[in-house]
């Protein structure tokens, strides 16, 4: 339990001072001090991960809400290789000795290096302020990966004739797409003894699923996750030791071509990184006398293809049930007429073990109608648009054809509409066996959708005939939120739904297109929101080191990562690019991750030497890339001053870097940088009279963000941005660029008022203009469809796009108030802007500390405001009316005005 403050404003003064006797007296006894204790343990960002390469893994965890302390005053590790040592609270590995600190993250393992393979339990005692101990944590766990280059003994197999088969077939028949049928690659093995532990290693250049004695080895899709193959690949992890039996056992995996060499981007690309794919598996055995084991893929695997005939992440999945070889992953199949597999030398590129959580399923949704539109054809509305695919169950004679096409949205005569999805054939097909009830779903693909067609049903669609699968990486919930408006409420689940649809491996621009890239633009637009709905740490960690793989020599960054140069190489330009120094920036502030801008330093500082000398003038080259302000509402912002106001921005915030990491002559030349850009703006951009060379919204947002124009400048521009939201009725005009900081900025110069009118316009072009005709996620265009004319351009116009949903930062730091002064939250403000089109908010978040959270309500002519502050951090809760803010330690503290 947390210590209840109820505090009237009726005498202010007074509850002040008990408030700082509660907060800060070292009278233990108050707080109970003997049950702090540590919980949510979590190394390198995760939960009881494995194959953690780092040998100095960073540990962190959160403290006891009920632990009734405020703050932590010291910690103590053990770790030990066994449970049984932990048990005796020894720690064979390390033992931290007690640590005088009130830090519970970003804590490096400073106990014995351990092998390849090598176990590691863990757990925490802590102490509070006045040097009480607490109890012990729970074990927390986490094993290493294959440490070093010599420990990778699998060899890289597959099967090359699908490939060759499927080019003919493709060139003697003409047809639309090449696609191959999935690999089934399989050995037999005899374990003359019960493994005391089994760990299994897996990659593959493409994507795979594993199989041992007939089950499925973990839970993840598309492993091992997306990269630039040209550059580097991961393996996963499992711990298969329950799979395993003694005598006779079978290890299997599924291959296909995914981002590796199946379609990705669009004009029917594929190939981008290689022609066929590739295995790699190591099964790790050891016994309960010591002795080790280890089977690996090589040439006496056997393989062949099944019933999974295509394969395609844009093109869908076919599968044909009459060609199942059953029993394929069981020991005792079979497999003399199998081949033997192709097998090429192990790439010559980095090689190390997935470092964030993996592509799980979310959640399963059911349809909320059905329409029959004529004989065996329905379409099914899954009221939401998600990224995923469906689950079929059908009985049917054998033979029988049934498809699935997906997409976001209806047509008026109520067929569906596709005309978005381009060159993305987004089509499942299952061929029936017959012969009993049959449940089947893809392995390989994943469609956006809220819409189904099903085809060729031969019986009535039922409400379970078709299940939505939704899947996304498996980054966990932080974030929740609701209020007395509707409206308000399915536009905080539109950002959510389209953030899952899009976290898929990489942050993408859209799940149902024949695009899917991980845009840059979009993801620096967006990343602050995506911190306060899931955590995202570990997901971005992932990304961003594929972002700086695609880094140029000349320092530049390109326009999506991983990179995809044959459709869309080249630099990104401004607000695109940046994102090798924003996306760093946003993940220290939310989650204190220090090390992380240590890592890519050296990266980021290249990328700034670059913008730096190639505007001579301070101002932007000659030539250079520039989307603008994309898909504004006829708003022209200049792209030169695009770049200059990025640029400024960037050098600020490199200062800020160097100067956490001491670097101090590299802050003193990046403030020098800022400044020159800031004066070379003022001067080429700003007229006396503070209209700035463009006169758009976004133009004074720019300015105003990145504090380009001081003094009674500043309070002319933000004169002209009102002015300017003013003359369009009081709507917005930006575009990916201006939206970002929009909210942000009216905020700043005092203008919530102006905000507030914004976000709750329901009129084009506006936030709530898509949930008033029925939006169930972001739209990427303001107007990708109008009562008037209808849907917009076919050739851009994605209704799952999270870009336009970075209002959701600004719902979380202004609507409902919390907002971080100090890196990770350990310091934050609560301090809502109360409106009086809102009877109450309630929300929450949960930081690295523990969870946030903040209710108002407005009754009669009062407002009670509830906030809720974790432990080990301090809040500033400013109440209306009140000149100063309250100091908050950890507790529940209600407020009325």
């Amino acid at each position: 339990m947390g210590i209840n403050k109820h505090l009237v404003y009726m005498y202010p003064d007074f509850m002040k001072t008990i408030i700082t006797y509660l907060l800060f007296s070292s009278a233990a006894i108050i707080y109970g001090a003997d049950s702090m204790k540590a919980i949510q343990l979590r190394c390198q960002y995760m939960k009881n991960p494995l194959g953690i390469e780092n040998p100095a893994p960073e540990l962190s965890w959160k403290i006891q809400e009920d632990s009734e302390n405020l703050f932590q005053g010291a910690y103590r590790i053990l770790a030990a290789s066994t449970p049984d040592i932990l048990l005796k609270d020894e720690g064979d590995l390390w033992d931290s000795g007690k640590v005088e600190s009130d830090k519970t993250y970003a804590i490096k393992y400073g106990g014995k290096p351990l092998e390849s393979g090598g176990e590691c339990f863990w757990k925490v005692m802590l102490w509070d302020g006045s040097g009480k101990p607490g109890s012990w944590s729970e074990t927390a766990y986490w094993s290493a990966g294959l440490l070093n280059k010599s420990d990778w003994k699998a060899g890289w197999i597959g099967y090359d004739k699908p490939r060759a088969q499927a080019e003919k077939q493709f060139k003697d028949k003409n047809l639309d797409y090449l696609l191959v049928p999935a690999r089934l690659l399989r050995k037999e093995f005899t374990l003359s003894k019960t493994p005391r532990r089994a760990v299994l290693y897996a990659s593959a250049l493409g994507n795979y699923e594993m199989h041992i004695n007939g089950r499925r080895v973990g839970e993840d899709f598309f492993a091992p996750g997306w990269t630039d193959y040209r550059v580097r690949v991961y393996y996963n992890t499992y711990d298969v030791t329950e799979m395993l039996d003694e005598g006779s056992n079978a290890i299997a995996g599924i291959l296909t071509g995914g981002w590796y060499c199946g379609y990705v981007g669009g004009k029917k690309n594929r190939d981008h990184y290689g022609k066929n794919p590739r295995l790699a598996a190591q099964l790790a055995i050891e016994y309960q006398d010591g002795t080790k084991e280890t089977l690996t893929t090589d040439q006496s695997w056997k393989t062949s293809t099944g019933a999974i005939l295509e394969s395609d992440f844009l093109q869908g999945e076919t599968y044909d049930a009459r060609l199942e070889t059953v029993g394929w992953d069981k020991p005792g199949f079979d497999d003399q007429l199998w081949e033997k597999p192709d097998t090429s030398e192990h790439p010559q590129i980095k090689f190390g073990s997935y470092p964030a959580q993996t592509v799980q399923v979310y959640q399963e949704i059911k349809p909320v109608s059905i329409n029959q539109i004529s004989q065996g054809k329905y379409i099914l509305d899954m009221g939401t648009n998600f990224a995923g695919f469906a689950r079929l169950k059908v009985k049917a004679p054998k033979g029988t054809k049934i498809t699935l096409r997906f997409g976001e949205r209806l047509k008026d005569d109520g067929t569906l509409y596709t005309d978005n999805l381009r060159e993305a054939r987004v089509i499942d097909t299952y061929i029936c066996k017959g012969g009993g009830p049959e449940l089947w779903q893809p392995r390989f693909t994943f469609h956006g959708f809220q819409y189904i067609e099903l085809s060729g049903y031969p019986e009535t669609c039922e409400s379970d005939t078709v299940t939505g699968i939704e899947l996304t990486s498996a980054t966990p919930v932080t974030g929740s939120f609701e209020c007395s408006d509707t409206r308000l409420n399915q536009l905080y689940h539109n950002i959510c739904q389209t953030q899952r649809a899009n976290f898929i491996e990489v942050p993408t621009d859209c799940p149902q297109r024949d695009e899917r890239l991980g845009w840059t633009g979009d993801a620096q637009a967006y990343i602050r929101t995506a911190c306060l709905n899931t955590d995202v740490q570990a997901f971005f960690r992932k990304w961003l080191t594929s972002l700086f793989d695609a880094q140029f020599e000349n320092g530049d960054i390109p326009m999506v990562a991983p990179e995809i140069s044959a459709w869309v190489g080249g630099s990104g330009g401004p607000a695109w690019s940046d994102a090798a120094i924003i996306c760093p920036w946003a993940l220290y502030q939310v989650y204190a991750d220090k090390s992380l801008l240590e890592k890519h330093y050296d990266a980021m500082a290249r990328f700034m030497d670059y913008l730096d000398r190639s505007a001579p003038d301070n101002l932007a080259p000659k030539e250079f890339h520039c989307f603008g302000d994309w898909l504004d509402i006829d708003a022209d912002t200049p792209k030169r001053l695009i770049y200059t106001a990025y640029t400024a921005g960037n050098a600020r915030i490199m200062q800020n870097i160097a100067q956490i990491l001491g670097k101090d002559q590299d802050a003193a030349r990046y403030g020098e940088i800022y400044e020159n850009f800031k004066q070379a703006f003022n001067r080429a951009y700003v007229s006396p009279d503070g209209i700035i060379k463009g006169d758009s919204q976004t133009c004074y947002v720019l300015a105003l963000w990145f504090d380009l124009v001081d003094g009674e400048m500043r309070g002319k521009a933000a004169g002209h941005l009102i002015e300017r939201i003013k003359e369009r009725n009081w709507h917005l005009s930006t575009g990916f660029v201006g939206t970002r900081d929009l909210m942000h900025v009216l905020t700043k110069i005092g203008r919530s008022d102006v905000a507030y009118r914004l976000l709750f316009k329901d009129t084009f072009p506006s936030w709530l203009f898509p949930v008033k005709n029925g939006a169930t996620s972001i739209w990427e265009r303001w107007n990708s469809w109008t009562p008037e004319d209808g849907f917009g351009d076919t050739g851009m116009n994605s209704f799952s796009h999270y870009t336009y949903g970075s209002v959701g930062q600004w719902i979380f730091e202004n609507m409902v108030g919390i907002k971080p002064l100090k890196p990770g939250y350990k310091e934050f403000q609560i301090r809502p802007v109360i409106t009086d089109k809102l009877s109450f908010v309630k929300a929450s978040y949960d930081c690295i500390h523990g969870r946030i959270s903040v209710d108002w309500h407005r009754r009669d002519q009062s407002t009670t405001l509830s906030v809720t502050v974790p432990p080990n951090t301090t809040a500033w809760i400013y109440v209306p009316g009140e000149s100063e803010p309250y100091k908050a330690g950890w507790g529940e503290y209600t407020y009325k005005f």
